[in-house]
């Protein structure tokens, strides 16, 4: 008879051991740190084995930790990827995709069409989230904006994200300089505190403060820009769009690396499944150019 451990601790542990917290593997699996910890400790037990090393504000695997995290990880995503294969053999095809929310409706969103022109067969499910480190068992890939270094998933670079400072064209034809920018209304992102100074300070304009409203996201300034309410610190790809439309201008040639940059990051599993190979395929080619129109 197959002699299994403690299903739910298992899963816990290899997820702790991912993050290299507790409160890491609870984001992944939904659950609280807490039931993380009763998890592990259990499993412990079972195997008569220490798994971790606790002390305050620090978790650190043991010998026996290491050596049961290196052997369960392609176990588990084997696992996953078996029942992948199966849901698809029995018919569903459907991609999961965890972006935020200025990134689905700036980008993604006016792209998908195109997509289902190509792959009508498959379902797409667009999530909120996007950060990896919120990524889900239940998302096939997603989009975020970082450094490309996420233990457990795979990165692969899309494209650049420059900062450039844009806004309704008739502002734009007062800016002849970046000091022009000292009197009116510069917008601000909530969670991009250093856009604005980042730039200034590369402009040659480092005195000046942006002190205008403050938004949550990106697509929330950038529509205020739109609307006239004050120059934004745009991000690509976010503003491509608009400035082809002649929804925004940039008003000054210049732009400067975020420091970070957009990925695409998935489990290796992924990799070989038909549908989401075919949504890598397009994604690769997608970030090229602008979203195609149909004809009328």
């Amino acid at each position: 008879m197959r002699r299994l451990p403690f299903l739910n601790g298992v899963r816990a542990f290899e997820a702790a051991a991912r993050h290299g917290s507790f409160a890491g593997a609870a984001s992944e699996l939904n659950v609280t740190p807490a039931a993380i910890s009763r998890m592990v400790h259990l499993l412990e037990d079972r195997l008569g084995v220490a798994l971790f090393e606790r002390a305050a504000n620090r978790l650190s695997m043991t010998a026996a930790g290491r050596s049961y995290q290196t052997g369960l990880t392609p176990l588990l995503d084997a696992l996953a990827s078996l029942t992948a294969q199966v849901t698809t053999q029995a018919g569903a095809r459907a991609l999961t995709i965890g972006v935020g929310p200025t990134f689905a409706t700036r980008w993604l969103i006016p792209r998908l069409a195109d997509f289902r022109r190509i792959e009508p067969d498959i379902e797409v499910r667009v999530t909120a989230g996007g950060v990896a480190g919120s990524f889900t068992e239940d998302w096939t890939c997603g989009i975020t904006l970082g450094s490309g270094d996420w233990p457990g998933l795979v990165s692969e670079r899309l494209f650049a994200a420059d900062l450039q400072p844009v806004c309704a064209p008739r502002l734009a034809a007062r800016l002849k300089q970046p000091a022009d920018l000292s009197g009116p209304t510069l917008l601000r992102v909530a969670h991009a505190t250093e856009d604005w100074p980042l730039w200034l300070k590369a402009a040659g304009s480092p005195r000046i403060a942006a002190k205008g409203p403050q938004f949550e996201y990106y697509g929330q300034a950038l529509q205020a820009a739109a609307d006239g309410v004050g120059i934004a610190m745009g991000i690509r790809p976010y503003i491509d769009d608009d400035i082809r439309a002649g929804r925004l201008v940039a008003p000054f040639p210049l732009t400067v690396p975020k420091g970070k940059e957009w990925y695409l990051v998935y489990r290796e599993f992924r990799k070989d499944q038909r549908d989401f190979a075919a949504f890598r395929r397009w994604l690769m080619g997608a970030e090229r150019g602008p979203p195609k129109r149909r004809r009328r």
